[in-house]
């Protein structure tokens, strides 16, 4: 079958226009934009001198107040014990615990810092760009039309952002890097888990997740332990793809086993949350994996979604046909909170209206349509801009662009297959979550908002950390 397959003038012309676009995309001024970085051994800028002298001092004061000495050998040093602690359990507890893990964590790497010279944080382009993302948000939490009612969201915020710098500074082996990502596949399986289980038990749906009137036979939207169903699609976009990379990278028969039955659990679990954005973001990121892994496979894709009417249920097709149906009450909300959030824009575009659902309420409603009410404008990028104004959509803009131009050069100059499957996942993860942006806020749950950043801290280390052979069980 897979000699006449190759065989086929179809699969001999996808396969030559495969290869054309890469001979394509190789020469391109793009490609070198986002593959053909310079390595740099630390950071000259003014950033970076910046930085380093204030670790001379903060090293300097806990010198002089023996802090060095009273905390070696403390428990408290385990910087990377807390990370794992709290990457592992942030889809699990509850918000405020999971800001209590990280700041212990956050915390832990500060004294590491103090104690020594040596324990800085490590070169990543991507280092100036997460601070300056965090010091954005805290500054438009107090510029804030509501100052208190943005304080709680713009402190969460600032937290889980710089969290993600104290992911990068405690991972330094690839062993380390590995466990961090076997821990969220792990605890992406037991979300899974507690979505069959809700299945079962028959949990209720609320009326605001189903449109009785377009989908009378929906009663079922699964939502796990992240309270609703959009959301546990945006996180599990994160999780499915390093699930596969797992499964790939895994060498014994049980590590495969393991990897494919936590994969398709996640899988089964976002197609149970009936999330159309989340969806269409999982089918991209498939489809980019696999155009990136080798552009024959775009062949499998093609093959895939000819076949994909004749396997999935009827109502799961209706409801992917509804996307672009005006009549559909999500779709028609959620244009008018756009149109709306828009013209709001025009009036707030330059430093927004502060951080948080209560300074974007506070404004609202002023320009929103009548009875369309809404905490936030569901779209990622208005969203951005809502809070913190044109600087803050261009420095999460370069945060983006530097992640994949990290990522991508790490990826084309990756010694071990392994390394690059890994690279090429968190591409693929944070391809899928950015097109479910579009059609919603991704960032509306804050544990979320805390594992997108972790994967920004992933992608930065997996560059970083000198390849191992033989690491991956």
């Amino acid at each position: 079958m897979k000699k006449v397959l190759e065989a086929s003038l179809l699969f001999r012309f996808i396969t030559a226009a495969s290869l054309w676009l890469d001979r394509q995309w190789d020469k391109s001024y793009m490609a070198k934009i986002f593959t053909e970085m310079v390595p740099r051994k630390g950071d000259g800028s003014v950033f970076g001198k910046v930085f380093n002298n204030f670790h001379k001092l903060f090293h300097r004061l806990f010198q002089l107040l023996r802090l060095d000495r009273a905390a070696e050998g403390s428990v408290f040093t385990r910087t990377f014990f807390f990370c794992a602690l709290t990457v592992t359990l942030a889809p699990i507890l509850p918000t405020m615990a999971v800001l209590g893990l990280a700041i212990l964590a956050i915390g832990s790497a500060l004294l590491r810092s103090g104690m020594s010279m040596e324990e800085k944080l490590p070169y990543s382009p991507m280092t100036k760009w997460i601070m300056l993302y965090a010091a954005v948000y805290g500054m438009c939490t107090f510029t804030s039309v509501d100052v208190m009612g943005s304080l709680q969201g713009g402190a969460l915020t600032v937290a889980f952002v710089l969290f993600s710098l104290t992911v990068l500074y405690s991972v330094r082996r690839q062993r380390q890097l590995e466990t961090l990502i076997g821990l969220m596949v792990a605890a992406g399986f037991v979300v899974a888990l507690c979505g069959f289980y809700q299945v079962l038990t028959g949990v209720e749906s609320t009326e605001a997740w189903v449109d009785k009137t377009s989908f009378s036979d929906v009663t079922l939207r699964v939502y796990s332990t992240l309270e609703n169903p959009n959301v546990l699609g945006e996180y599990l976009l994160l999780v499915i793809p390093l699930g596969a990379a797992c499964t790939v990278n895994a060498k014994s028969v049980n590590g495969k086993l393991y990897g494919a039955i936590a994969t398709l659990a996640m899988i089964v679990c976002m197609v149970l949350t009936l999330s159309r954005g989340g969806w269409l973001g999982l089918i991209f990121a498939a489809a980019l994996f696999l155009v990136l892994l080798d552009k024959r496979l775009i062949l499998l894709g093609v093959v895939g979604l000819m076949f994909m009417p004749l396997v999935l249920p009827q109502s799961i097709i209706d409801r992917f046909a509804s996307i672009t149906d005006l009549s559909d009450s999500s779709t028609s909300y959620r244009l008018y909170i756009w149109m709306a959030t828009v013209n709001m824009l025009k009036d707030y575009w330059f430093c927004g209206v502060g951080t948080g659902y209560a300074a974007y309420n506070a404004v609202y409603p002023r320009y929103g349509f009548n009875t369309v009410v809404a905490p936030h404008s569901h779209n990622l990028y208005l969203q951005i801009m809502c809070e913190c104004g044109i600087g803050g959509i261009l420095v999460f803009a370069g945060v983006i662009i530097t992640y994949l131009r990290t990522v991508g050069t790490a990826a084309r100059k990756a010694v071990t297959k392994k390394r690059r499957i890994y690279l090429l996942a968190m591409i693929s993860g944070l391809g899928g979550f950015l097109l479910q942006g579009i059609t919603d806020y991704s960032f509306y749950n804050y544990r979320v908002m805390l594992m997108f950043w972790v994967y920004m801290a992933l992608g930065a280390a997996a560059a970083l950390v000198p390849e191992e052979r033989g690491s991956v069980r």
